[in-house]
């Protein structure tokens, strides 16, 4: 199953899955986005892997670890953990409004583009 978490929401989720191994929050966004706009790590581990090079990177994951993705908006992310649940990944979150909702949400001087 996918959660579907709002960024502001985030640290419940972490804390849900606190026993676990640490939270990985992917970002799936292309360099020049993340030039752009970028989030810094918190009670997580942040990792970017661009969605196109996932399926050559996926052993860089550990699908023992909760992983909450994130995009622009939420499309780009969603795809990516509906591909990381049907590969045997359990504890899979969305960010659902990506980076977008991050900036109004939980972090104003992220940049929106």
């Amino acid at each position: 199953m996918i959660d579907h978490v709002r960024p502001r929401e985030l640290p419940n989720w972490l804390h849900g899955h606190a026993a676990r191994a640490p939270a990985v929050v992917l970002d799936v966004r292309e360099p020049w986005e993340l030039q752009t706009a970028s989030i810094q790590s918190g009670d997580f581990t942040l990792l970017s892997i661009p969605m196109g090079e996932l399926t050559a990177r996926l052993q860089e994951l550990d699908p023992d670890r909760p992983i909450a993705c994130l995009c622009h908006h939420g499309a780009r992310s969603l795809r990516v953990a509906n591909f990381l649940h049907g590969h045997g990944f359990a504890h899979v979150a969305n960010l659902t409004g990506g980076i977008n909702a991050w900036s109004s949400e939980v972090d104003a001087t992220v940049p929106t583009y």
